[in-house]
């Protein structure tokens, strides 16, 4: 293969493929609703909100006006729906603001009124309300302990639809008696919808002492007012078959499997045969990357296994920097040890994994070797989650800025075709 066609173009390609069809543009055109007698709110939150707001712009047929929140730096130009960057994945008192104008203006409908509900990946960081008896700063203290303690997405999002006054669908409650329909792209494993953002318009089945039960599994401190409220089941979220949400329906619009599956063809049309792994690999990224270490050494030739999810670093010892993905690559290169022919991407595709400003990053048989050249002492950069530190030297980053979307993690692992 000629570079422009060896093994990192193919995956980078097929990466490519796999936002391309999350693209809110069309996922969103597809699934509109019936404009109504009255007015149009529009309220969008996550890392793809403005995208999803100027689909929505691009096609309504009517009056419309509203409010979006994404990520800082990933913000598009609205003409009718006003659009604020706020904190992610730590909250900030932007996010907060935001989240008390979109229960204002929720408040504010009537039953003739329509809220078009615009969510995706990230949405349950930039809204934070704190439930009654907390404040941001607690807030921000149990997210900041969340994202370092190894729970998976959906336990995280437990907890924080129980500490919230607008998740776990208490915004769709505020909107009652409107209509409310939720359009959302989805960045979970199972495509859960109480788990998406953390479900503002969702109903949620999980209880206060669920909540409470993950907060202990992982050594999660609460503030006193919070520990007491969860024991009381006094937080309790908005319960499927609550007459609150009578008037609300939910569409999921683009998922990590239509991801996947945009990949696969392009392997194809490559010339590989391709297997899906699955879009709901979870787990620490670094036991995955020795799972797949195993599964790459007995591929066939010329074949591509592809997987989506949503991993976890539990971080041990501060003082790297990395996201999840780099942190699986690098795991992935160690464990391979050099294996000819085996080749990986792993990206977030929202673009940024982590907090970095790089997607992912790429790996081939010479990676360990051209790091010792480089005097890169590739397992202690793991274990202080350095991953980004080590594929920057070696400049094998991804880099492709905000994407305005947000499927989850991609992951290829690609064996070269020993007959050419």
């Amino acid at each position: 293969m000629t570079p422009e066609h060896g093994p990192a173009a193919v995956l980078r390609a097929m990466f490519a493929d796999a936002v391309a069809a999350a693209d809110p543009a069309a996922a969103v055109s597809r699934h509109l609703p019936a404009p109504p007698p009255g007015r149009t709110l529009v309220l969008a939150a996550g890392k793809a909100g403005a995208a999803m707001a100027r689909a929505v712009e691009d096609v309504w047929p009517g009056q419309l006006d509203g409010l979006a929140v994404v990520r800082y730096g990933h913000t598009l130009a609205c003409r009718r729906v006003e659009v604020v960057e706020a904190g992610h994945p730590v909250p900030d008192a932007l996010g907060a603001a935001v989240a008390e104008r979109f229960l204002d203006e929720a408040a504010a409908l009537g039953p003739d009124d329509l809220l078009l509900f615009l969510v995706s990946g990230g949405a349950s960081a930039l809204l934070v309300r704190p439930a009654s008896g907390l404040d941001l700063a607690a807030k921000q203290a149990v997210n900041g302990a969340l994202l370092s303690s190894g729970a998976s997405i959906g336990e995280m999002n437990c907890l924080r639809r129980h500490l919230s006054g607008i998740k776990g669908g208490r915004l769709a409650a505020a909107a009652s008696p409107a209509r409310v329909t939720t359009l959302a792209i989805s960045d979970v494993p199972g495509d859960d919808p109480s788990v998406i953002g953390s479900g503002p318009t969702a109903p949620d089945p999980t209880s206060c002492a669920d909540a409470l039960a993950i907060a202990r599994k992982y050594r999660i401190p609460l503030p006193p007012a919070a520990r007491d409220a969860l024991e009381a089941g006094r937080w309790e979220s908005v319960k499927p078959g609550d007459p609150a949400l009578a008037g609300a329906d939910y569409w999921i619009v683009a998922r990590p499997a239509d991801a996947l599956e945009a990949a696969m063809v392009g392997a194809r049309r490559h010339g590989f045969q391709a297997v899906n792994l699955g879009d709901d690999l979870e787990g620490e990224a670094c036991d995955l990357a020795c799972e797949h270490a195993v599964l790459a050494a007995g591929m066939a030739s010329a074949s591509i296994a592809v997987s989506g999810g949503e991993t976890t670093v539990t971080i041990g010892r501060p003082g790297g920097r990395g996201g999840r993905n780099c942190e699986y690559l690098l795991a992935l290169a160690i464990a391979l040890d050099g294996a000819p022919g085996i080749h990986a991407i792993a990206c977030d595709t929202d673009g940024i994994d982590g907090t970095e400003d790089a997607a992912g990053a790429v790996i081939g048989p010479d990676t360990l070797e051209r790091a010792r050249v480089l005097e890169l002492d590739a397992a202690a950069m793991l274990e202080r989650h350095d991953s980004y530190g080590f594929f920057a030297a070696l400049g094998d980053l991804v880099v492709t800025g905000p994407t305005l979307t947000n499927v989850n993690d991609f992951r290829a692992i690609l064996v070269e075709d020993n007959r050419r």
